[in-house]
């Protein structure tokens, strides 16, 4: 396993290790808390769908703010620069919107308590058993990356051992979630949400202050009054070298960034939307996601800027001999920055990101394992105490085998690479089938099932095969990514609608509430009180969204 540089160490004292017992008492006082709520399995996985859209939209951004957001993010912003703006930008904002607007009202207003579930609806049950299973494991391998990052990170920063590490704080994730089950993650989620801030904001404000502001920062990192900057010339542009055959770090250009980047991960990985799931209402779950929105495009404001300013105060981050990786940005930052105190803060907020994202992921794998594999496929027909039991049962194992997935995420210096790898394998395909389920009426349940696993193998063999034997030319991970997931989604729909023409497709009266043009219920849903207000209307905040996002793209690309 890759190893942090040793001279990263921090001076930590006894005010910072005060911060950090407070936070986790904290934590496991909200899962004790929340445990009282927990009755039936619906309150376990779903908190009984009651929670506010404040809420829920909170800890959807929060879910996501794990390693693989605060690392790997910084990491990207040390490697690629400005390029690193379109994963929020056009890969999420975007996407976010879709899923709020369009998206929810057929998950919600179909009840189904997981992705999976909509596609034993639309399609039957080898299409959802494929996708459980394939959800499954991408949850695991997940949830092993934000375990991964945290051993290294505080075994370099405070002289932990790596499995010291990886056990302390798997043991917290597995205690809020079996106490008080998503209520406890979710409400966890939001605590950490300002936690995490509370460490990025002095982060990037001292940082900022040391290298001269964003003008000391922007001419340092092109060169400018210099012979030349650690960054390049294009480095702070996030349109600049993308034209179809130039050359740049990213390795991609805007046809493959806007392709490639896509829909796929906000708008099916269920662990962002069963936060959504838990709203209290189809009001509050389509306004989850719009809600996360808005903190989501300030983001990079104190991810990849962070990156940014350890690349210059670092000029040989990432460079071979120098011991230290892109990934170990904010760490740099942390040991040259931070005070006794704030330091304590930071690597709390360290701490609850990687946290965040493990039980994201560990409390949406229990409920797909649980629901969709166990209780659909191996013991039906239960009584509910027998799948609440089993629930909490497969968070412990669940937590488990991401401690043993952590080893995988070691191969990768840049995590956020091997995320991407991981989404354009699993969610991509999966984005595909229900695209074309949800507006083709005519798409048929063996075309859902082998849309999903030939997507799933197309994207896996033009990484292992065309792009890691060199078959065809890709410059970079993430370039190779950006393909992977346009070659899954094309195969994918392609064998969809082959197959669809030599099979029968289900009555349309089958298909109430799950293809775009027909309605269930659940989908007429009246606003309650209160809902009807002018900045709580989904379209508004959709809109707002996308147009705040789009005035941040000028500073990059003008």
């Amino acid at each position: 396993m890759q190893q942090l540089a040793e001279e990263l160490r921090l001076s930590i004292n006894w005010l910072d290790y005060s911060i950090l017992a407070i936070y986790f008492v904290v934590v496991l006082g909200i899962g004790y808390a929340a445990r009282r709520s927990v009755r039936t399995s619906l309150d376990f996985f779903l908190s009984g769908r009651s929670l506010p859209a404040w809420v829920t939209g909170l800890a959807f951004v929060a879910a996501n703010l794990g390693a693989t957001e605060i690392l790997g993010m910084a990491a990207n912003g040390a490697q690629y620069g400005a390029y690193t703006v379109h994963w929020y930008w056009i890969g999420a904002i975007p996407a976010m919107v879709f899923l709020g607007l369009v998206m929810m009202p057929f998950y919600y207003g179909s009840k189904v308590r997981s992705v999976p579930e909509f596609l034993l609806h639309r399609f039957g049950p080898s299409s959802h058993l494929l996708s459980s299973l394939i959800f499954a494991i991408s949850s695991v391998l997940i949830a092993g990356v934000n375990l991964y990052a945290m051993a290294i990170v505080l075994e370099a920063l405070l002289g932990w051992p790596q499995w010291v590490a990886i056990v302390v704080a798997g043991f917290f994730v597995l205690g809020y979630i079996t106490l008080g089950g998503l209520s406890s993650a979710i409400y966890n989620e939001v605590l950490q949400f300002f936690v995490i801030l509370a460490a990025l904001i002095p982060l990037t404000v001292v940082g900022l202050k040391r290298v001269g502001g964003w003008d000391g920062l922007t001419d340092s990192l092109t060169g400018e009054g210099r012979e030349e900057g650690p960054g390049g010339e294009d480095f702070l542009s996030a349109w600049d070298g993308t034209g179809i055959g130039e050359a740049n770090a990213l390795g991609a250009n805007w046809l493959t960034i806007v392709l490639g980047l896509g829909f796929g991960y906000w708008t099916t990985n269920f662990a962002e939307v069963q936060r959504a799931l838990s709203a209290k209402n189809l009001s509050a779950a389509k306004r989850t996601p719009l809600i996360a929105a808005f903190p989501k495009i300030l983001i990079p404001m104190v991810v990849i800027v962070p990156g940014l300013i350890a690349l210059v105060m670092e000029p040989t981050l990432g460079k071979e001999g120098s011991g230290l990786e892109y990934n170990d940005a904010i760490p740099v930052l942390m040991r040259d920055l931070l005070p006794n105190g704030v330091l304590g803060i930071a690597v709390t907020g360290l701490l609850a990101a990687f946290m965040a994202g493990m039980a994201a992921n560990v409390s949406s794998f229990n409920t797909v394992f649980t629901n969709d594999i166990w209780g659909a496929y191996v013991k039906k027909d239960r009584p509910d105490a027998y799948y609440l039991a089993t629930g909490r049962w497969i968070t412990a194992i669940g937590v488990v085998l991401g401690m043993g997935t952590a080893f995988i995420a070691a191969s990768f210096s840049n995590i956020m690479n091997y995320l991407q790898t991981l989404f354009s394998f699993f969610n991509v395909p999966l984005f595909c089938v229900f695209i074309i389920g949800m507006f083709w009426k005519r798409s048929t349940g063996p075309a859902g099932f082998w849309g999903l696993l030939s997507g799933t193998v197309a994207a896996m063999l033009n990484y292992f095969w065309l792009y890691k034997q060199h078959v065809i030319d890709i410059p970079s991970d993430q370039g190779a990514n950006f393909v992977s997931a346009i070659v899954a989604f094309v195969v994918g729909a392609v064998v969809m609608v082959a197959v669809t023409l030599v099979t029968r497709p289900k009555p349309v009266e089958q298909l109430a509430g799950l293809v775009y043009g027909t309605r269930s219920p659940g989908m007429s849903e009246p606003p309650a009180e209160g809902d009807d207000a002018w900045y709580r209307k989904p379209a508004l905040l959709g809109w707002g969204a996308v147009i705040l996002a789009a005035l941040c793209y000028l500073p990059f690309s003008l």
